[in-house]
Protein backbone atom coordinates (compact mmCIF):
# COMPACT_ATOMS: atom_id res chain seq x y z
CA UNK A 1 0.00 0.00 0.00
CA UNK A 2 1.59 3.09 -1.04
CA UNK A 3 1.89 6.20 1.34
CA UNK A 4 -1.06 8.16 0.18
CA UNK A 5 -3.42 5.72 0.83
CA UNK A 6 -2.14 4.96 4.19
CA UNK A 7 -2.65 8.29 5.25
CA UNK A 8 -5.99 8.50 3.80
CA UNK A 9 -7.69 5.58 4.94
CA UNK A 10 -8.02 6.65 8.87
CA UNK A 11 -9.16 10.15 7.59
CA UNK A 12 -11.70 8.36 5.75
CA UNK A 13 -12.33 6.19 8.74
CA UNK A 14 -11.74 8.51 11.49
CA UNK A 15 -13.10 11.45 10.51
CA UNK A 16 -16.92 10.87 8.74
CA UNK A 17 -17.22 14.04 7.81
CA UNK A 18 -13.88 14.56 6.10
CA UNK A 19 -14.82 16.67 2.37
CA UNK A 20 -12.61 13.15 1.18
CA UNK A 21 -15.22 11.07 3.12
CA UNK A 22 -17.85 12.81 2.05
CA UNK A 23 -16.87 12.64 -1.74
CA UNK A 24 -16.13 9.38 -0.98
CA UNK A 25 -19.80 8.44 -0.10
CA UNK A 26 -21.14 10.79 -3.06
CA UNK A 27 -19.73 8.93 -5.47
CA UNK A 28 -20.47 5.34 -4.13
CA UNK A 29 -24.48 6.69 -3.66
CA UNK A 30 -24.32 8.10 -7.12
CA UNK A 31 -22.81 4.88 -8.68
CA UNK A 32 -25.74 2.70 -6.55
CA UNK A 33 -28.59 5.08 -8.13
CA UNK A 34 -27.67 5.08 -11.50
CA UNK A 35 -29.58 2.70 -14.13
CA UNK A 36 -28.42 -0.05 -15.67
CA UNK A 37 -30.59 -1.23 -18.84
CA UNK A 38 -30.20 -4.44 -21.11
CA UNK A 39 -28.13 -3.59 -24.27
CA UNK A 40 -30.06 -2.97 -27.25
CA UNK A 41 -27.82 -4.65 -29.33
CA UNK A 42 -27.05 -7.79 -27.41
CA UNK A 43 -29.66 -7.77 -24.31
CA UNK A 44 -27.01 -10.62 -22.80
CA UNK A 45 -25.27 -7.23 -21.05
CA UNK A 46 -26.30 -4.43 -19.86
CA UNK A 47 -24.88 -0.75 -19.82
CA UNK A 48 -25.47 2.43 -17.52
CA UNK A 49 -28.54 4.13 -19.28
CA UNK A 50 -26.72 7.61 -19.00
CA UNK A 51 -23.52 5.62 -21.00
CA UNK A 52 -26.00 4.35 -23.46
CA UNK A 53 -25.08 6.57 -26.24
CA UNK A 54 -20.73 6.32 -25.70
CA UNK A 55 -21.49 1.99 -25.64
CA UNK A 56 -23.85 2.33 -28.36
CA UNK A 57 -20.34 3.16 -30.59
CA UNK A 58 -18.14 0.78 -29.18
CA UNK A 59 -20.12 -2.02 -28.68
CA UNK A 60 -18.62 -5.36 -29.62
CA UNK A 61 -22.35 -6.56 -31.08
CA UNK A 62 -23.03 -3.31 -32.48
CA UNK A 63 -23.21 -3.68 -36.56
CA UNK A 64 -20.22 -3.48 -38.87
CA UNK A 65 -19.37 -2.11 -41.98
CA UNK A 66 -21.23 -4.03 -45.15
CA UNK A 67 -18.46 -6.11 -46.89
CA UNK A 68 -18.28 -4.83 -51.00
CA UNK A 69 -19.79 -8.48 -51.67
CA UNK A 70 -23.30 -7.95 -49.35
CA UNK A 71 -25.50 -7.25 -51.29
CA UNK A 72 -29.14 -7.57 -49.41
CA UNK A 73 -31.16 -10.69 -50.34
CA UNK A 74 -29.33 -11.03 -53.79
CA UNK A 75 -29.82 -15.01 -53.51
CA UNK A 76 -33.05 -14.73 -51.14
CA UNK A 77 -35.74 -15.72 -54.79
CA UNK A 78 -38.73 -14.26 -55.56
CA UNK A 79 -41.45 -13.48 -53.22
CA UNK A 80 -44.97 -13.93 -55.28
CA UNK A 81 -48.08 -12.89 -53.60
CA UNK A 82 -50.32 -15.25 -55.27
CA UNK A 83 -47.49 -18.01 -53.16
CA UNK A 84 -47.99 -16.69 -49.78
CA UNK A 85 -50.71 -19.04 -47.84
CA UNK A 86 -51.39 -19.07 -44.39
CA UNK A 87 -49.80 -21.28 -41.43
CA UNK A 88 -50.51 -24.76 -42.10
CA UNK A 89 -51.40 -27.23 -39.18
CA UNK A 90 -48.93 -29.85 -37.80
CA UNK A 91 -49.27 -33.12 -39.58
CA UNK A 92 -50.51 -34.97 -36.90
CA UNK A 93 -53.57 -32.54 -37.07
CA UNK A 94 -54.68 -33.95 -40.54
CA UNK A 95 -57.57 -36.03 -40.74
CA UNK A 96 -56.53 -39.75 -42.56
CA UNK A 97 -58.65 -38.40 -45.88
CA UNK A 98 -56.25 -35.32 -45.76
CA UNK A 99 -53.09 -37.25 -45.16
CA UNK A 100 -53.81 -39.74 -47.86
CA UNK A 101 -54.56 -36.84 -50.19
CA UNK A 102 -51.42 -35.50 -49.75
CA UNK A 103 -49.93 -39.24 -50.16
CA UNK A 104 -51.74 -39.59 -53.58
CA UNK A 105 -50.64 -36.42 -54.97
CA UNK A 106 -46.68 -37.07 -53.87
CA UNK A 107 -47.18 -40.40 -55.59
CA UNK A 108 -48.16 -38.84 -58.69
CA UNK A 109 -45.75 -36.62 -58.95
CA UNK A 110 -43.05 -38.58 -57.95
CA UNK A 111 -43.99 -40.91 -61.22
CA UNK A 112 -41.66 -41.40 -64.07
CA UNK A 113 -38.77 -39.69 -61.55
CA UNK A 114 -35.83 -42.24 -60.93
CA UNK A 115 -36.33 -43.61 -58.02
CA UNK A 116 -33.16 -45.70 -57.91
CA UNK A 117 -30.13 -43.28 -57.33
CA UNK A 118 -26.53 -44.57 -59.15
CA UNK A 119 -24.50 -45.24 -56.11
CA UNK A 120 -20.83 -43.54 -56.89
CA UNK A 121 -18.70 -44.69 -53.40
CA UNK A 122 -15.80 -43.18 -54.19
CA UNK A 123 -12.27 -42.25 -52.47
CA UNK A 124 -9.25 -40.54 -53.04
CA UNK A 125 -5.67 -41.11 -52.25
CA UNK A 126 -5.45 -37.77 -50.85
CA UNK A 127 -7.38 -39.27 -47.35
CA UNK A 128 -5.62 -42.53 -47.47
CA UNK A 129 -3.06 -41.92 -44.70
CA UNK A 130 -5.98 -40.35 -42.37
CA UNK A 131 -8.26 -43.37 -42.80
CA UNK A 132 -5.75 -46.42 -42.12
CA UNK A 133 -4.66 -43.91 -39.43
CA UNK A 134 -5.61 -45.94 -35.70
CA UNK A 135 -5.86 -43.23 -33.69
CA UNK A 136 -9.18 -41.48 -35.60
CA UNK A 137 -12.10 -43.59 -34.09
CA UNK A 138 -15.40 -44.14 -35.95
CA UNK A 139 -16.59 -41.28 -35.93
CA UNK A 140 -13.64 -39.65 -37.50
CA UNK A 141 -13.42 -42.46 -39.76
CA UNK A 142 -17.32 -41.84 -40.77
CA UNK A 143 -16.33 -38.01 -42.01
CA UNK A 144 -12.98 -39.30 -43.50
CA UNK A 145 -15.00 -41.84 -45.60
CA UNK A 146 -17.72 -38.73 -47.14
CA UNK A 147 -15.00 -36.51 -47.60
CA UNK A 148 -13.01 -38.59 -49.89
CA UNK A 149 -16.12 -39.79 -51.97
CA UNK A 150 -16.79 -36.30 -52.04
CA UNK A 151 -13.49 -35.78 -53.33
CA UNK A 152 -13.63 -38.91 -55.75
CA UNK A 153 -16.18 -37.39 -57.02
CA UNK A 154 -15.00 -34.22 -57.54
CA UNK A 155 -12.02 -36.25 -59.82
CA UNK A 156 -14.49 -37.89 -61.78
CA UNK A 157 -15.93 -34.79 -62.91
CA UNK A 158 -12.70 -33.39 -63.64
CA UNK A 159 -13.05 -30.40 -61.58
CA UNK A 160 -9.60 -30.97 -59.08
CA UNK A 161 -7.15 -29.28 -61.48
CA UNK A 162 -5.44 -25.47 -62.02
CA UNK A 163 -6.77 -22.06 -62.39
CA UNK A 164 -9.98 -23.14 -60.11
CA UNK A 165 -11.15 -21.28 -57.18
CA UNK A 166 -13.26 -23.73 -54.84
CA UNK A 167 -15.99 -22.00 -53.10
CA UNK A 168 -17.14 -24.16 -49.61
CA UNK A 169 -20.60 -23.19 -48.28
CA UNK A 170 -21.52 -23.64 -44.97
CA UNK A 171 -17.69 -24.66 -44.78
CA UNK A 172 -17.48 -24.55 -40.70
CA UNK A 173 -14.40 -25.56 -39.30
CA UNK A 174 -12.93 -25.71 -43.38
CA UNK A 175 -12.15 -29.51 -43.64
CA UNK A 176 -13.74 -30.21 -46.79
CA UNK A 177 -11.40 -27.30 -47.74
CA UNK A 178 -8.49 -28.80 -46.50
CA UNK A 179 -9.01 -32.11 -48.12
CA UNK A 180 -8.76 -30.39 -51.39
CA UNK A 181 -5.73 -28.62 -50.78
CA UNK A 182 -4.31 -31.41 -49.52
CA UNK A 183 -5.32 -33.58 -53.39
CA UNK A 184 -4.04 -30.10 -54.86
CA UNK A 185 -0.26 -29.99 -53.93
CA UNK A 186 0.87 -30.06 -57.06
CA UNK A 187 -1.72 -27.83 -58.91
CA UNK A 188 -0.85 -24.15 -59.47
CA UNK A 189 -2.99 -21.40 -59.48
CA UNK A 190 -6.26 -22.53 -56.80
CA UNK A 191 -8.17 -20.22 -54.81
CA UNK A 192 -10.49 -20.84 -51.66
CA UNK A 193 -12.96 -19.45 -50.26
CA UNK A 194 -14.52 -20.33 -46.90
CA UNK A 195 -18.35 -19.13 -46.57
CA UNK A 196 -19.95 -19.28 -43.12
CA UNK A 197 -22.31 -16.77 -41.57
CA UNK A 198 -21.32 -17.79 -38.17
CA UNK A 199 -17.98 -16.89 -36.20
CA UNK A 200 -16.44 -20.54 -36.04
CA UNK A 201 -14.26 -22.22 -33.62
CA UNK A 202 -11.26 -24.65 -33.79
CA UNK A 203 -11.14 -23.50 -37.63
CA UNK A 204 -8.28 -25.73 -39.87
CA UNK A 205 -7.45 -22.99 -41.74
CA UNK A 206 -4.11 -22.68 -39.91
CA UNK A 207 -3.15 -26.10 -41.36
CA UNK A 208 -3.09 -25.39 -45.09
CA UNK A 209 0.88 -26.08 -46.35
CA UNK A 210 1.16 -24.81 -49.72
CA UNK A 211 2.03 -20.97 -50.03
CA UNK A 212 0.57 -20.20 -53.63
CA UNK A 213 -2.98 -21.37 -52.15
CA UNK A 214 -5.12 -18.41 -50.97
CA UNK A 215 -7.32 -18.95 -48.12
CA UNK A 216 -9.85 -16.55 -47.24
CA UNK A 217 -13.11 -16.50 -44.96
CA UNK A 218 -16.29 -14.69 -45.76
CA UNK A 219 -18.80 -14.33 -42.82
CA UNK A 220 -21.88 -13.72 -44.74
CA UNK A 221 -24.99 -15.40 -44.93
CA UNK A 222 -25.31 -17.29 -48.26
CA UNK A 223 -28.15 -14.94 -48.75
CA UNK A 224 -26.63 -11.98 -49.29
CA UNK A 225 -23.73 -13.15 -51.22
CA UNK A 226 -22.39 -11.68 -54.26
CA UNK A 227 -19.79 -13.93 -55.83
CA UNK A 228 -18.96 -11.47 -58.56
CA UNK A 229 -18.10 -8.95 -56.05
CA UNK A 230 -15.38 -10.52 -54.11
CA UNK A 231 -12.30 -9.24 -54.46
CA UNK A 232 -10.20 -12.31 -55.38
CA UNK A 233 -13.27 -12.88 -57.92
CA UNK A 234 -13.31 -9.90 -59.28
CA UNK A 235 -9.63 -9.68 -60.34
CA UNK A 236 -8.22 -13.54 -61.31
CA UNK A 237 -12.44 -14.19 -62.62
CA UNK A 238 -11.55 -17.57 -62.05
CA UNK A 239 -13.99 -20.18 -63.04
CA UNK A 240 -15.61 -21.42 -59.29
CA UNK A 241 -16.26 -24.82 -58.02
CA UNK A 242 -19.10 -24.87 -55.03
CA UNK A 243 -18.62 -27.20 -52.39
CA UNK A 244 -20.35 -28.29 -49.56
CA UNK A 245 -21.00 -31.11 -46.89
CA UNK A 246 -24.41 -31.43 -45.46
CA UNK A 247 -25.39 -28.31 -46.63
CA UNK A 248 -28.37 -27.68 -44.50
CA UNK A 249 -32.08 -27.10 -46.04
CA UNK A 250 -32.34 -24.31 -47.37
CA UNK A 251 -28.73 -23.38 -47.48
CA UNK A 252 -28.56 -25.63 -50.80
CA UNK A 253 -30.90 -23.39 -52.63
CA UNK A 254 -29.25 -20.07 -51.54
CA UNK A 255 -26.20 -21.64 -52.52
CA UNK A 256 -27.59 -22.20 -55.95
CA UNK A 257 -28.55 -19.16 -56.50
CA UNK A 258 -25.45 -17.62 -55.78
CA UNK A 259 -23.72 -19.59 -57.91
CA UNK A 260 -26.17 -20.06 -61.04
CA UNK A 261 -27.53 -16.50 -60.99
CA UNK A 262 -25.70 -13.84 -59.18
CA UNK A 263 -22.23 -14.85 -59.92
CA UNK A 264 -22.77 -16.32 -63.59
CA UNK A 265 -25.51 -13.70 -64.86
CA UNK A 266 -24.44 -10.52 -66.09
CA UNK A 267 -24.90 -7.21 -63.88
CA UNK A 268 -28.48 -5.70 -63.84
CA UNK A 269 -27.22 -2.57 -62.95
CA UNK A 270 -25.04 -0.72 -60.74
CA UNK A 271 -26.01 -1.79 -57.26
CA UNK A 272 -26.99 -5.39 -58.37
CA UNK A 273 -29.98 -5.17 -56.40
CA UNK A 274 -31.77 -8.55 -57.17
CA UNK A 275 -33.81 -8.91 -60.22
CA UNK A 276 -37.54 -7.50 -60.50
CA UNK A 277 -40.37 -10.34 -59.94
CA UNK A 278 -40.86 -11.87 -63.30
CA UNK A 279 -43.49 -14.27 -64.47
CA UNK A 280 -43.23 -17.10 -66.81
CA UNK A 281 -43.68 -15.86 -69.79
CA UNK A 282 -41.48 -13.22 -69.14
CA UNK A 283 -38.04 -15.85 -68.91
CA UNK A 284 -37.36 -15.94 -72.57
CA UNK A 285 -37.39 -12.04 -72.51
CA UNK A 286 -35.09 -11.93 -69.36
CA UNK A 287 -32.99 -14.56 -71.08
CA UNK A 288 -32.94 -12.43 -74.09
CA UNK A 289 -31.79 -9.29 -71.90
CA UNK A 290 -28.79 -11.00 -70.16
CA UNK A 291 -27.04 -12.41 -73.45
CA UNK A 292 -27.09 -9.30 -75.05
CA UNK A 293 -26.14 -6.80 -71.81
CA UNK A 294 -23.37 -4.75 -72.54
CA UNK A 295 -22.42 -4.19 -69.41
CA UNK A 296 -20.70 -7.78 -69.11
CA UNK A 297 -18.57 -9.42 -71.41
CA UNK A 298 -18.25 -13.09 -72.09
CA UNK A 299 -14.73 -13.12 -69.93
CA UNK A 300 -16.03 -11.23 -67.29
CA UNK A 301 -19.23 -13.62 -66.49
CA UNK A 302 -17.68 -17.00 -66.64
CA UNK A 303 -19.91 -20.14 -65.65
CA UNK A 304 -19.31 -22.09 -62.89
CA UNK A 305 -17.29 -24.93 -63.26
CA UNK A 306 -18.80 -27.42 -61.65
CA UNK A 307 -21.43 -28.42 -58.45
CA UNK A 308 -21.36 -30.47 -55.73
CA UNK A 309 -22.74 -30.32 -53.03
CA UNK A 310 -23.56 -33.22 -50.17
CA UNK A 311 -27.58 -32.61 -49.66
CA UNK A 312 -28.96 -32.34 -45.60
CA UNK A 313 -32.05 -31.43 -43.63
CA UNK A 314 -35.04 -31.39 -46.27
CA UNK A 315 -37.53 -30.43 -43.39
CA UNK A 316 -35.35 -27.08 -43.25
CA UNK A 317 -36.06 -26.00 -46.47
CA UNK A 318 -37.92 -22.73 -47.37
CA UNK A 319 -40.33 -22.41 -50.39
CA UNK A 320 -39.32 -18.69 -51.23
CA UNK A 321 -35.83 -19.78 -51.53
CA UNK A 322 -36.76 -22.82 -53.16
CA UNK A 323 -35.11 -23.17 -56.67
CA UNK A 324 -36.99 -26.04 -57.67
CA UNK A 325 -40.80 -23.69 -57.73
CA UNK A 326 -41.17 -24.20 -60.80
CA UNK A 327 -41.31 -28.22 -61.11
CA UNK A 328 -43.50 -28.02 -58.42
CA UNK A 329 -45.95 -25.82 -59.91
CA UNK A 330 -45.61 -27.82 -63.22
CA UNK A 331 -46.67 -31.01 -61.38
CA UNK A 332 -50.16 -29.31 -59.87
CA UNK A 333 -47.96 -28.71 -55.83
CA UNK A 334 -47.41 -25.89 -54.52
CA UNK A 335 -46.15 -24.02 -51.42
CA UNK A 336 -48.84 -25.88 -49.32
CA UNK A 337 -47.73 -29.19 -50.42
CA UNK A 338 -44.22 -28.14 -49.92
CA UNK A 339 -44.69 -27.22 -46.99
CA UNK A 340 -45.78 -30.93 -46.10
CA UNK A 341 -43.70 -32.54 -48.01
CA UNK A 342 -40.53 -30.65 -46.71
CA UNK A 343 -41.77 -31.99 -42.99
CA UNK A 344 -42.83 -35.56 -43.87
CA UNK A 345 -39.05 -35.73 -45.54
CA UNK A 346 -38.11 -36.36 -42.47
CA UNK A 347 -39.61 -39.83 -42.10
CA UNK A 348 -37.00 -41.11 -44.42
CA UNK A 349 -34.42 -40.86 -41.83
CA UNK A 350 -36.13 -40.76 -38.78
CA UNK A 351 -39.12 -42.85 -39.02
CA UNK A 352 -41.51 -42.58 -35.79
CA UNK A 353 -38.81 -42.91 -33.11
CA UNK A 354 -39.39 -41.27 -30.19
CA UNK A 355 -38.39 -37.74 -29.67
CA UNK A 356 -34.53 -37.65 -30.40
CA UNK A 357 -31.87 -35.40 -29.45
CA UNK A 358 -29.41 -36.55 -31.75
CA UNK A 359 -30.90 -38.28 -35.07
CA UNK A 360 -28.44 -40.84 -36.92
CA UNK A 361 -28.06 -38.14 -39.38
CA UNK A 362 -25.78 -36.58 -37.05
CA UNK A 363 -22.29 -37.18 -37.13
CA UNK A 364 -21.41 -38.36 -33.80
CA UNK A 365 -17.61 -36.68 -33.64
CA UNK A 366 -15.84 -34.22 -32.04
CA UNK A 367 -16.83 -31.99 -35.18
CA UNK A 368 -20.14 -31.80 -34.41
CA UNK A 369 -19.73 -29.54 -31.30
CA UNK A 370 -17.66 -26.96 -32.68
CA UNK A 371 -18.79 -27.55 -37.04
CA UNK A 372 -21.85 -25.65 -38.04
CA UNK A 373 -21.75 -28.23 -41.15
CA UNK A 374 -22.96 -30.61 -39.24
CA UNK A 375 -26.52 -30.49 -37.43
CA UNK A 376 -28.68 -32.68 -34.81
CA UNK A 377 -32.33 -33.19 -36.05
CA UNK A 378 -34.72 -32.95 -33.23
CA UNK A 379 -38.33 -33.90 -33.96
CA UNK A 380 -41.38 -33.87 -31.82
CA UNK A 381 -43.87 -37.06 -31.56
CA UNK A 382 -46.43 -33.82 -32.35
CA UNK A 383 -43.91 -33.29 -35.59
CA UNK A 384 -43.89 -36.42 -36.74
CA UNK A 385 -47.41 -37.52 -35.83
CA UNK A 386 -46.59 -40.26 -34.05
CA UNK A 387 -49.66 -40.44 -32.18
CA UNK A 388 -52.21 -39.89 -34.88
CA UNK A 389 -50.54 -41.88 -37.70
CA UNK A 390 -49.87 -44.90 -35.29
CA UNK A 391 -51.96 -47.56 -37.48
CA UNK A 392 -52.50 -45.68 -40.71
CA UNK A 393 -48.86 -46.10 -42.05
CA UNK A 394 -45.79 -48.12 -40.99
CA UNK A 395 -42.67 -47.63 -39.79
CA UNK A 396 -41.74 -48.92 -43.52
CA UNK A 397 -44.03 -46.86 -45.46
CA UNK A 398 -43.03 -43.79 -43.68
CA UNK A 399 -39.69 -43.96 -44.85
CA UNK A 400 -40.65 -44.58 -47.81
CA UNK A 401 -42.48 -42.17 -48.06
CA UNK A 402 -39.87 -39.20 -46.77
CA UNK A 403 -37.67 -40.81 -49.48
CA UNK A 404 -40.03 -39.41 -51.96
CA UNK A 405 -40.59 -36.42 -50.48
CA UNK A 406 -36.82 -35.66 -49.91
CA UNK A 407 -36.23 -36.93 -53.96
CA UNK A 408 -39.14 -34.93 -54.98
CA UNK A 409 -37.38 -31.49 -53.95
CA UNK A 410 -34.30 -32.65 -54.78
CA UNK A 411 -35.27 -33.25 -58.55
CA UNK A 412 -36.81 -29.65 -58.27
CA UNK A 413 -33.08 -28.71 -57.83
CA UNK A 414 -31.71 -30.90 -60.56
CA UNK A 415 -34.53 -29.34 -63.20
CA UNK A 416 -33.25 -25.80 -62.43
CA UNK A 417 -29.76 -26.68 -63.13
CA UNK A 418 -30.34 -28.67 -66.40
CA UNK A 419 -32.50 -25.47 -67.53
CA UNK A 420 -30.02 -23.47 -67.27
CA UNK A 421 -27.36 -25.47 -69.34
CA UNK A 422 -25.72 -27.94 -66.60
CA UNK A 423 -25.58 -31.52 -66.80
CA UNK A 424 -26.83 -32.30 -62.87
CA UNK A 425 -27.51 -35.81 -61.06
CA UNK A 426 -28.16 -37.12 -57.72
CA UNK A 427 -26.41 -39.88 -56.73
CA UNK A 428 -25.27 -42.01 -53.33
CA UNK A 429 -22.07 -40.87 -52.43
CA UNK A 430 -21.57 -42.85 -49.03
CA UNK A 431 -23.39 -45.99 -47.45
CA UNK A 432 -26.44 -45.64 -45.21
CA UNK A 433 -24.66 -46.81 -42.27
CA UNK A 434 -21.96 -44.25 -42.81
CA UNK A 435 -24.55 -41.51 -42.75
CA UNK A 436 -28.38 -41.11 -43.37
CA UNK A 437 -27.39 -38.16 -45.18
CA UNK A 438 -26.04 -39.71 -48.17
CA UNK A 439 -27.48 -38.05 -51.16
CA UNK A 440 -24.80 -35.95 -53.28
CA UNK A 441 -25.83 -33.10 -56.13
CA UNK A 442 -23.31 -32.83 -58.88
CA UNK A 443 -23.85 -30.16 -61.78
CA UNK A 444 -21.28 -29.18 -64.50
CA UNK A 445 -21.80 -27.14 -67.67
CA UNK A 446 -22.92 -28.29 -70.85
CA UNK A 447 -20.86 -27.58 -73.90
CA UNK A 448 -22.53 -24.38 -74.53
CA UNK A 449 -21.49 -23.04 -71.12
CA UNK A 450 -17.97 -24.67 -70.03
CA UNK A 451 -15.27 -22.40 -69.33
CA UNK A 452 -12.05 -22.86 -69.80
CA UNK A 453 -9.20 -23.05 -67.05
CA UNK A 454 -7.25 -19.91 -66.50
CA UNK A 455 -3.77 -19.88 -66.20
Amino acid sequence: MCLLCAEEEPLLQDDPGSGEALLWRARAAGENDRKRIPCPLDPKHTVYEDQLQKHLKKCNSREKPKPVYFVQDINAGLKDVADIVEEQVPISFLSKEELENLIAKLQKASNGLELGLKEQVLSHQALQEALNDPKNGESAVKHLKQQASILGNMEKLHLLGPGRCFVEFGAGRGKLSYWVDVALQNVENVQFLLVERATTRFKVDGKHKRKDSVFERLQVDIQHLCLKKVPILEKKKLPVVGIGKHLCGAATDLALRCLVESYTACCHGANEEPAPKRSRSDKAEVASNNSSDKKCSKDDCKPIAGIVIALCCHHKCDWTHYVGREFFKSVGLGPVEFHYFQRMSSWATCGMRETTTKASTSEESEDQTNDPEEHDQTFSKTESGSDTLQGILTVEERKQIGYLCKLLIDHGRVEYLQQRGYKAALQYYTESAVSLENVLLTAVPGSSLKPEPAT
